[in-house]
């Protein structure tokens, strides 16, 4: 059931991943007709089966453009993207008239570029949407979600990677961190999760002892949650039991989980804790 009543399209800015797809078929069992804005060499293929458009870098006059012809006043901003190259940016005339903000923005780390593109779209007019408001089916709930629950030392690992990561919001470093009994094992930074638990499964310091440790991502504060919420999927589960951990300590309400049936089979399947935790009173947005 839709979230915010009233709309009839929307727009999907997509980046790389399998949400993109997923949003919009969620969309369109709503009567809301998607229409997908895909990223070349970003977007998956699949966005072919919707209404769609192929953007390169830098087409911002043409994206306007191609939302004003579709009636799109709602977009939501969606999927993985990695900075370009100078040589990738084909900037149009839409693009040059933006260019002094735009310079900014990619001046800045990566919190404060996609909150000043949030603030781009909604000076031109339109409402900036989160996965929530379309598609709640994909935002992980607060509670236990798999048949192991955290041990009394995993919860005392999850309970210094939230406060790790709050303390280190500030610095707009990553979203993640791997605590092993007390110890912050690694940290996310512009690798990615991914490579992140990669690393941490090469090192394999407690392999004597194997599934110590958690997982904890949660977004930092002030996260512009419209256009980066965090997400785990099938591929964090399997990397986490080869990092040799626990579990998967997320935020609940503010966290997104792609293919959950087969996230909750693995997790029980490597026997491993997935928990959505309840907000910090003390936090603000994230």
């Amino acid at each position: 059931m839709t979230v915010l009543a009233g709309i009839d399209n929307l727009g999907i800015i997509a980046g790389g991943g399998d949400l993109p797809v997923k949003i919009a078929r969620s969309a369109l069992s709503q009567n809301i007709r998607p229409h997908i804005l895909g990223f070349q060499g970003e977007a998956e293929a699949a966005i072919t089966e919707f209404s769609h458009d192929w953007m390169k870098w830098g087409e911002v006059g043409r994206m306007f453009k191609i939302l004003a012809q579709q009636n799109i006043t709602n977009i939501l901003i969606i999927g993985s993207v990695t900075r370009p190259e100078l040589d990738e940016v084909h900037l149009d005339f839409g693009a040059v008239k933006l260019l002094p903000a735009m310079a900014k923005l990619m001046a800045m780390g990566d919190d404060g570029l996609l909150t000043g593109i949030v603030r781009i779209f909604e000076k031109k007019g339109f409402r900036v949407l989160g996965v929530p408001d379309i598609a709640p089916e994909f935002v992980v709930p607060t509670r236990l979600l798999s048949r192991k629950s955290p041990t009394r030392k995993d919860i005392k690992d999850i309970e210094k990677g939230r406060a790790a990561i709050s303390g280190l919001s500030q610095f707009d470093i990553g979203q993640a961190m791997v605590v092993v009994r007390g110890r912050v094992l690694a940290v996310e930074a512009v690798e990615g999760t991914d490579r992140m638990l990669e690393r941490c499964a090469e090192l394999r310091l407690w392999a004597q002892d194997k599934q110590k440790g958690v997982l904890v991502k949660i977004p930092k504060l002030g996260q512009e949650l419209r256009v980066d919420m965090p997400t785990i999927g099938p591929r964090t589960v399997e990397l986490v039991a080869k990092a040799g951990l626990s579990g998967i300590a997320v935020q609940g309400g503010a966290t997104l989980m792609v293919n959950h049936e087969r996230v909750l089979e693995q997790a029980d399947a490597h026997k491993l804790f997935l928990r959505g935790l309840d907000q910090p009173k003390d936090a603000g947005q994230g």
